[in-house]
């Protein structure tokens, strides 16, 4: 799909760059296409960490947002420019993401009847100027009719001359090309199938995914607050599980956040813990993965090896599953890829 062919062997890859609080991106490549997952690194640090990986970045061929939370598309305007790629977003998460970027001014109830006043002055000025040089039959034969109409932002028409409407680089929300997709109506980016699917989180409209190329099923779910019936049904018969593991229920409750935040947290549209993670892959989970990646671990309210255990406990009885098929994925640095 991509014009770079630097990969003589297409195979189907799965490589976590970031996870966690702090920042989220995951590589997701088959066949001849690579899909960025979240960009909540910088572009500096993604680029670093790619390389750092086995990664081409300018090999990738699009970048597809799960929601529009910092923490995954903090770079996301920079890496999608630099690299002249379309991103994917659900309609309402775009919506989300540009009010998100775009400046707003505040004023008081008082200062809009004041700008409203100076606004209906000025309009009228220039609708007398205008009328006055009709009766006077004094307009220049070159100059154009100027059509004044209201403005619907508030703001002062632009000035003869200022740079309106703004450029591609003062246009904070710009990118090269954008692409929507709706949750439960699968797709295709190059090589790569993508079904994506609701997820219950406290965004405009979170989502998750199972990705497919060559035979091969990855299912992607972080930032969820428990996991509904649907979810379950779309994490059956993957070969790749990355599953959120977010915090340990002590640690969160004895924790430094403010109480309104551990509410959030723990919420059915918050995240989910190491023991509601442990429970889906005990009750729920067909144990049909080759690989299960523990993922959004909280450095404040949870440890890596609590994570590890709690799920073991629960795959006690898959061990196939157990020792290096379990993986946690980290915030500072790379997981090592995998590759089918």
């Amino acid at each position: 799909m991509h014009k770079y062919s630097l990969y003589a062997q297409h195979m189907v890859s799965f490589t976590v760059l970031a996870s966690g609080s702090k920042g989220n991106s995951t590589v997701v490549s088959g066949g001849r296409t690579r899909i960025l997952v979240d960009c909540g690194l910088s572009c500096r640090e993604l680029f670093r960490r790619m390389k750092l990986a086995g990664q081409q970045p300018e090999t990738l061929d699009a970048i597809i947002v799960t929601h529009e939370h910092t923490d995954h598309i903090n770079g996301l305007v920079v890496t999608a420019r630099k690299l002249g790629i379309p991103v994917y977003f659900t309609e309402a998460t775009h919506r989300a993401w540009m009010r998100w970027l775009t400046p707003r001014r505040q004023m008081t109830y008082a200062q809009w009847i004041e700008q409203c006043r100076k606004q209906a002055a000025e309009r009228q000025a220039e609708l007398d100027a205008t009328v006055e040089d009709c009766e006077h039959e004094e307009l220049d034969a070159e100059t154009q009719p100027i059509a004044v109409l209201p403005e619907p932002s508030g703001d002062p028409a632009p000035e003869s001359g200022s740079n309106w409407p703004p450029s591609r680089k003062e246009d904070p929300t710009w990118l090269p090309g954008v692409e929507y997709f709706q949750a439960g109506q699968p797709f295709e980016i190059g090589d790569i199938a993508v079904s994506p699917f609701t997820i219950p989180h406290d965004a405009a409209d979170p989502v998750g995914f199972v990705f497919r190329a060559e035979g091969i099923r990855m299912g992607f779910t972080t930032d969820l607050g428990y996991i509904p019936p649907n979810v379950k049904a779309q994490l059956q018969s993957v070969d790749l599980l990355l599953l959120e593991s977010n915090h340990d229920l002590e640690m969160l409750r004895d924790g430094p956040y403010p109480w309104a935040v551990k509410q959030r947290v723990l919420s059915r549209v918050g995240h989910l813990s190491n023991e509601a993670a442990a429970e889906f892959l005990e009750k729920s989970y067909d144990g049909q993965a080759a690989y299960v990646i523990l993922a959004h671990l909280s450095e404040s309210n949870n440890l890596p090896e609590l994570a590890r255990v709690t799920a073991e406990r629960a795959l006690n009885g898959r061990a196939s599953l157990l020792a290096n098929r379990l993986l946690l994925a980290a915030q500072n640095e790379p997981l090592s890829a995998i590759y089918f």
